[in-house]
């Protein structure tokens, strides 16, 4: 495959989004298998014991159980040379076990942003600022 272009980036970044939105963890490990290298360099914090695309396929069997109903909705996507940033809202209702919480019911909605490099037409670095202090308070576990 071939160094790919910006659009195919923001293409490819849409069709990941769409999977994860499926709300369905093998339509979506599925995707991270096409779409991202499997030593993808994931700076988060993620599972101990995983790197690369096992630890997002972690992360995404994680919110899911906690939140099966977890949609991100892209806000704005910026995109310069094998780059592009996604700024999200993210929302789910709280029916599993999450970071030690026990299920609240409740919903949550919070921000995220990413940066995600892309090589040879996959996702091969993502950096993401996610706003868990708001998603902690909306489910009660630190004060407002």
């Amino acid at each position: 495959m071939s160094t790919a272009g910006a659009p195919s980036n923001t293409a490819t970044l849409n069709r990941f989004h769409s999977a994860v939105n499926s709300g369905d963890l093998d339509i979506i490990s599925k995707a991270i298998d096409e779409f991202v290298a499997p030593d993808v360099l994931f700076h988060a914090p993620v599972p101990m014991g995983a790197t690369g695309a096992e630890a997002l396929k972690r992360v995404w069997e994680m919110l899911l159980r906690a939140f099966p109903d977890i949609h991100v909705a892209v806000e704005e996507m910026i995109t310069e040379g094998d780059k592009v940033v996604s700024r999200n809202t993210v929302t789910g209702t709280h029916r599993g076990e999450y970071q030690g919480l026990a299920p609240t019911g409740k919903t949550v909605t919070y921000g995220e942003i990413f940066i995600l490099r892309f090589a040879d037409g996959r996702i091969a670095e993502i950096r993401g600022i996610v706003d868990v202090l708001t998603q902690l308070r909306q489910l009660g576990a630190v004060p407002s």
